[in-house]
């Protein structure tokens, strides 16, 4: 069996307070031996300075760094600058991502899709990145239908995507299914799923609905049973991951990618309680 690899995801801090908050986070998480930390980029590009300042920070602590990339709103020209500061640094590792348009921009740039980013990576730079894209069991939110989503995840395969990282969701049926129909289509590559720790409903039910990842009916309504008893919710939330991420893993699952939301307390107790 191949060894699982374990990584977390941050998002770069606004403000000196929250980098040093976010070292912290990381010093406790870097303990758990990932194999990488993996770094936002915001709407556009909006976070390149921040997401290239918070990767350095990682690697210069000893742990490996994979910014996300994203291209929607980006000409070639600036992505290749950013490739070449990239690789200056020694990072070998990216997300490649489609990404969203600022809100109130029109304008696409050159790239319209994530599988236009990995081929242009691969054709500027070989071989040096090993590169991650994302994967939706539940179905990209602009996508026009299961299938259509299926040929989109294949062409980033295809063009040189070496594993991906799914959207987080609450279905381990789900990402099972979506594993089954991408391998039928010929796809070996590794699709780690993607952990969402529950800790705050209203802007976990936000997010979802944003990135249309599904709560199911029985998972809503017993949050918002809660109401402001975070404690309660919490508690409740660690052991419902907890025993997806520990159903995944039996079922086969490559190993686990945790949105830790920039906090290392829920990650770090999930991962105790699988006796990782």
């Amino acid at each position: 069996m191949t060894e699982r690899t374990f990584s977390f995801e941050f998002f770069p801090p606004k403000t000196a307070e929250g980098m040093d908050k976010l070292r912290a986070t990381r010093e406790q998480l870097a303990q758990l031996k990932p194999k990488f930390f993996s770094v936002t980029f915001g709407a556009g590009g909006s976070t390149r300075d921040r997401t290239l300042e918070t990767v350095r920070d990682i690697q210069a602590s000893g742990s490996a760094a994979a910014p996300h990339l994203s291209c929607i709103g980006s000409t070639e020209e600036s992505i290749r600058e950013i490739l070449t500061e990239y690789k200056s640094q020694g990072i070998r590792h990216l997300v490649a991502l489609r990404g969203d348009l600022p809100s109130g921009s029109m304008d696409a740039g050159e790239f319209n899709y994530a599988n236009e980013l990995v081929a242009f990576i691969r054709r500027e730079t070989g071989d040096w990145f090993e590169i991650e894209v994302a994967a939706y069991p539940e179905v990209h939110p602009q996508a026009r239908s299961y299938t259509a989503d299926l040929v989109n995840f294949k062409r980033k395969v295809d063009v040189g995507a070496n594993s991906a990282i799914t959207q987080y969701f609450f279905n381990a049926d789900a990402y099972f299914r979506f594993v089954d129909d991408v391998r039928a289509q010929g796809v070996s590559i590794p699709i780690v799923p993607g952990i969402m720790p529950i800790g705050n409903y209203v802007q976990l039910a936000r997010f979802s609905d944003a990135c249309g990842a599904e709560i199911p009916r029985w998972l809503r309504k017993k949050l918002e049973t809660y109401g402001d008893d975070m404690a309660s919710l919490r508690a409740f939330g660690l052991d419902v991951i907890t025993d997806m991420c520990d159903r995944l893993l039996v079922g086969g699952a490559p190993g686990l990618h945790f949105y830790t939301m920039n906090q290392a307390g829920p990650t770090t107790t999930i991962w105790q309680r699988l006796g990782l």
